[in-house]
């Protein structure tokens, strides 16, 4: 439950905080690029400590940075939402990165530590609902909040959740010293801090910029150098920050294969969707955001099922199933139009939610059937970090497509309605590549063996006997 707490507090923080941007612009008198760091300045906070979660958890203790995460996160959200510039908010928001950056996934080794790979399945289906409720439910929450209230609600929301969470992890939560620390590696907390905020950095203005323009392209061209520079040192040291042997385990290699394609895919179609119904459709915030929520219905629905189905179908089914399935019932959104009904959009979302719960089920259950508790903490940083590249490749790409098809279809038009409806070719082009990419993760889906992960499907009986 604690963790619960932690991970909707800092997933709902991210999509709470963007429906607020044009809002939190004018309050500043900020243009664009100035106010885009209110998101990438907790974005690279994020890439530098979620790497380094792993050791700093083994090394002190996942009770301590766990409960020291929750409450930099939530001071920092308070600090943000008293924030009188645009200086003093974005210097508040990388602080909140800090905590955030270890929250999630010294929260993940807590859990999978604490369930046994039996249960793991159980715990997914509790873990999965914050993971896709947070995203949906921010844009509903902020576009009230920001309407109707105040756009500094949006951070103090957090102060209730985290007080509470802090509390009862404090009383109740035990310490656990499984993993193994080591020697800090200075070197490989550099590389992968620096090449993971560069990547996300050049992912993040690329679509925007261009991916020709020289920042991008500096941005760009130096982190992915400074990653092999980390593969060349993380291989050949005693005590690498990030354990990259944990990819030679081949459930965890292909499982964070599947959830590149499927997670990428979820983030970017989450993306659009608010720009379509409001930039293009007219819609406020709040009605974007009750369009959009039924697809968390349909996750919290399908995952019971989900997790009932996994220790007699397994991963492998379940995830091919769920990615085709979802395919399926995204394919339709490449079709939508000026006038498509609310209705219409909302029932695809909900089938998608349906479909999602047969892929995030399994992965969380699954990836790590074979870590074994030393290793889990460095395997949660690993699997974070890749979520949250992952995330950043789908915006990126998504976006890519939006803009130059947008820029394309109206070059040189300036009547209302074409303009319009050039704008809806670059929305239904990027919807069409989001299905794709979900094409590709079933297909992913076909590397995944259900006997890597037999430890997580033995029925109870079986386990007895």
């Amino acid at each position: 439950m604690i963790f619960v707490c932690g991970l909707f507090m800092d997933i709902l923080d991210t999509t709470i905080v963007n429906v607020a941007l044009p809002t939190l612009g004018r309050q500043f008198h900020a243009s664009t690029a100035s106010i885009e760091w209110i998101v990438l300045g907790y974005l690279l906070s994020l890439a530098i400590w979620i790497p380094a979660s792993g050791w700093i958890g083994d090394r002190v203790g996942t009770r301590r940075v766990f409960l020291f995460a929750l409450a930099m996160f939530t001071a920092c959200s308070a600090l943000c939402g008293q924030a009188h510039s645009l200086h003093e908010l974005v210097a508040f928001r990388i602080l909140q990165g800090v905590g955030g950056g270890m929250l999630v996934p010294v929260g993940t080794a807590m859990l999978f530590r604490a369930f046994p790979p039996i249960e793991r399945a159980k715990a997914s289906t509790v873990l999965i609902v914050p993971t896709v409720l947070a995203p949906a439910l921010g844009p509903v929450l902020g576009g009230w909040l920001v309407t109707d209230v105040s756009w500094r609600w949006i951070f103090y929301v957090n102060l209730p959740i985290g007080a509470f969470a802090f509390a009862v992890g404090f009383l109740f939560l035990r310490e656990d010293h499984e993993g193994v620390a080591g020697r800090f590696d200075v070197a490989g907390f550099v590389l992968s801090g620096g090449g993971l905020a560069l990547v996300l950095l050049a992912l993040s203005r690329g679509p925007e910029n261009g991916w020709i323009s020289l920042p991008v392209l500096v941005a760009g061209i130096t982190g992915v150098a400074m990653f092999v520079a980390l593969v060349l040192v993380e291989t050949r040291i005693p005590d690498p920050l990030l354990t990259l042997r944990l990819y030679r385990e081949r459930m965890f290699r292909n499982a964070n294969v599947v959830l590149t394609l499927t997670y990428g895919s979820f983030i970017g179609v989450i993306f659009l969707m608010p720009l379509y119904l409001q930039s293009l459709r007219g819609f406020t915030a709040l009605q974007s955001g009750l369009t959009t929520f039924p697809q968390a219905i349909g996750v919290v629905v399908s995952s019971q099922l989900v997790g009932r189905l996994y220790h007699r179908v397994g991963p492998r089914r379940l995830i091919i199933f769920g990615m085709l399935g979802l395919a399926a019932v995204t394919t339709p959104l490449a079709f939508v139009g000026l006038g498509t009904s609310l209705w219409s959009i909302r029932a695809i979302m909900f089938a998608r939610g349906i479909c999602m719960a047969f892929a995030f089920v399994p992965m969380q259950a699954a990836t790590y059937a074979n870590i074994t508790p030393v290793d889990t903490g460095r395997a949660s940083a690993i699997y974070s970090t890749q979520r949250q590249v992952a995330a950043a490749l789908g915006v990126a790409t998504l976006g890519t497509v939006l803009l130059t098809r947008i820029h394309h279809a109206t070059a040189g038009v300036t009547d209302p309605r074409a303009l319009a409806h050039g704008a809806l070719s670059g929305y239904r082009a990027a919807f069409l590549v989001g299905t794709v990419l979900v094409a590709l993760a079933a297909v992913s889906g076909l590397l995944i063996h259900d006997e890597d992960a037999a430890s997580t499907m033995q029925s109870a009986q079986a386990r007895v006997s």
